[in-house]
């Protein structure tokens, strides 16, 4: 693969400003998430948002304001991680994450339900949580393409989800066996781009190197240019990316 030209140091600089912490466990404790959002604010910039579980968004939000990190985005993961087929849960979750402090809202699509025949309830769940987010709220839809595994079942899945008001598209939750590929990448990226390029893009799963996190900016930048990788349209999600990043630059974790 042609590798778009920056330099190591300019690529982990813009990686970390593209970068979505998550804390996603059951064992998740209030301390925990504090950290997270403490991890947030780095000696070279913030990340660009944090993603926590729906009990956890109102602690991720004031913490953050406390630290005076009001641009750094809380992400709230619904339906997750197994993607249920329960529209009313996913809106109910959806509602109550965006009331408590959330300021997007990561939905993982009901891809039992579409590979065993249902393929209306993910559209019905995308509006419905679309409908809770409001005007101001961003909503992510999480494909689980490891398990989806057919691109064309993927690509429609992206195209449903871009119809019914998706603002990101992301590969996986990373909770799977079988997480993301560049291929399972760029089938999601071809469908933002033939869907007018106004959705962004979110790779997890396999994101845990700076080599991995360039891999997946070099498939963006090489469809779009560079100017698109910015946080609006691109994130790179995961737990462990950030000390990889910050070694790059020679700041120790």
């Amino acid at each position: 693969m042609d590798r778009v030209y920056e330099s190591d140091e300019a690529v982990a600089q813009k990686a970390i400003g593209l970068l979505e912490l998550t804390s996603l466990n059951l064992d998740d404790t209030t301390e925990r998430i504090i950290a997270l959002c403490e991890r947030a604010l780095t000696p070279v910039g913030n990340v660009a948002a944090v993603c926590v579980l729906p009990r956890f968004a109102g602690l991720a939000r004031r913490t953050l304001d406390s630290l005076l990190a009001r641009e750094v985005k809380v992400v709230a993961a619904v339906n997750f991680p197994n993607g249920g087929a329960s529209v009313s849960a996913a809106e109910s979750e959806t509602h109550s994450a965006m009331l408590t402090g959330a300021d997007e809202i990561d939905l993982v699509y009901p891809f039992h339900a579409h590979l065993s025949g249902d393929k209306t309830v993910g559209a019905d769940m995308i509006a419905a949580c679309r409908a809770k987010c409001g005007q101001r709220g961003l909503l992510t839809i999480t494909l689980e393409t490891g398990v989806l595994r057919d691109p064309q079942i993927i690509h429609q899945v992206c195209r449903t989800a871009i119809r019914e008001g998706a603002s990101f598209l992301k590969t996986s939750t990373g909770k799977q066996a079988a997480g993301t590929t560049s291929q399972a990448a760029r089938i999601l990226i071809e469908a933002i781009a033939e869907m007018g390029a106004q959705v962004g893009f979110k790779a997890s799963g396999n994101v845990r190197t700076f080599d991995e996190a360039r891999t997946y900016l070099d498939v963006v930048q090489r469809k779009f240019g560079p100017f698109w990788a910015e946080p609006t349209r691109v994130r790179l999600s995961g737990a462990s990316l950030l000390d990889d990043l910050l070694a790059y630059l020679g700041v120790r974790p």
